[in-house]
């Protein structure tokens, strides 16, 4: 197993923003260094395993694989995105083979756990700036706990294209490796929509396009949704809802277990850990140094619904007339050659966890629409290209 090298500070140094109508801010975004490399991965026939029901574990494959690059890293910070059906990540030189080696472990897992197929692969920043690309980052804060990266410049949107080209592509690990994913679960229920309708949205520009009519669009979209207090976060703390068993609970069976263990031995534990665990949520009831209510308020304030990477990707819980007003805004920058576009609306949101610890306020927790979200919204953009 390899070790993580000495901290690189060049993302943590970034300064973090608040205001998300600021994303398409260039003056926010600085290049990564060339050394440094990316990663990205997609599950392969996607739609297809949402229409057989397993968006749930469409999500989790998604979002294991941040989850076993900040295990492999020791959990310090990197800047990742969690896109539903993928992710994608940059590591620091220095940590390229320990990414390389969590993220072929993790597409052995997907195979072995889920039956499902993680196309992955990695480049390096120099790479992507030969073909003509380049990767800027910025750090967003939903909240004070945690910053979510925001990746700008073409580079993330090449090098997912060039891994499904096979260009850049690793192969999964061998039958058995696992990467470690604790922490990773998807307990909640599903959340219903509070306003009428969860719209989640992909938006992207035209090859070509002029860049600064597509900031103007995205700008637009972005006071589109702030123009009404809290219109777009789908993560509202009454609609928040544990059952026992839980949601996902095979999921994070097989998430959970160690190298070797039965299923049926984790599933005993994991049924009473979950259990304990949903009394102290039902009934409030503090832990040592758990507090309930906190967690449940940071988990609301961690929750990661919106980003950009190359597109701007966003889950939001809102009225039918924004959800229309939002598309019609959407079409007609597309007619105007400005953008393409994808949308998806559904009657809930659904939630995939991440907790490193109970007791520790950086876990975050990545929204996605409850019945395919933003894999069904790029399948729609792509239908449109």
């Amino acid at each position: 197993m390899l070790t993580p090298a000495s901290p690189d500070r060049f993302y943590t140094s970034l300064p973090v923003f608040r205001d998300f109508t600021h994303v398409m801010d260039p003056g926010l975004f600085r290049p990564l260094p060339d050394d440094w490399v990316v990663g990205t991965a997609d599950i392969v026939q996607s739609t297809k395993a949402i229409a057989e029901n397993r968006y749930k574990a469409v999500n989790m494959a998604g979002a294991s694989v941040i989850v076993a690059i900040t295990h492999a890293l020791e959990d310090r910070e990197f800047p990742f995105v969690f896109g539903g059906d993928g992710a994608s990540f940059a590591v620091p030189a220095a940590d390229a083979d320990i990414a390389r080696e969590a993220l072929v472990a993790t597409a052995a897992w997907v195979r072995d756990d889920l039956d499902l197929t993680l196309r992955i692969g990695m480049v390096t920043i120099g790479d992507i700036r030969a073909q003509g690309f380049d990767v800027r980052v910025a750090r967003y804060g939903p909240s004070e706990h945690i910053a979510i990266a925001m990746f700008a410049g073409g580079g993330i949107a090449w090098a997912d294209a060039a891994m499904k080209r096979g260009e850049i592509a690793l192969a999964a690990g061998p039958p058995g490796a696992r990467p470690d994913l604790s922490g990773l679960s998807c307990r909640f229920e599903e959340i219903k929509s509070s306003r009428g309708v969860v719209l989640s949205l992909v938006v992207a520009p035209i090859p070509g396009a002029d860049m600064d009519a597509f900031r103007a669009a995205i700008e637009d979209i972005a006071r589109i949704v702030e123009k009404t207090p809290d219109a777009s976060r789908p993560v509202p703390g009454q609609k928040l809802k544990l059952t026992w068993p839980p949601q996902g609970f095979e999921l994070e069976v097989r998430a959970s277990r160690k190298q070797g263990e039965p299923l049926w031995r984790r599933r005993i534990y994991l049924l009473a850990y979950t259990f304990f665990a949903f009394l102290i949520m039902r009934f409030g009831i503090t832990a040592g140094q758990f507090i309930p209510a906190k967690y449940t308020r940071e988990l609301i304030d961690n929750s990661d619904f919106r980003k950009f990477d190359d597109a701007l990707r966003m889950v939001l819980d809102c009225t039918v007339e924004l959800a229309d007003e939002i598309e019609a805004h959407l079409a007609e920058r597309a007619r105007n050659n400005i953008l393409r576009y994808g949308t998806h609306r559904q009657h809930a949101a659904m939630m995939t966890c991440f907790t490193p610890s109970p007791t520790r306020s950086n876990h975050v927790h990545f929204v996605d629409g409850a019945l395919g979200g933003y894999a069904m919204a790029a399948s729609q953009l792509k239908r449109g290209l």
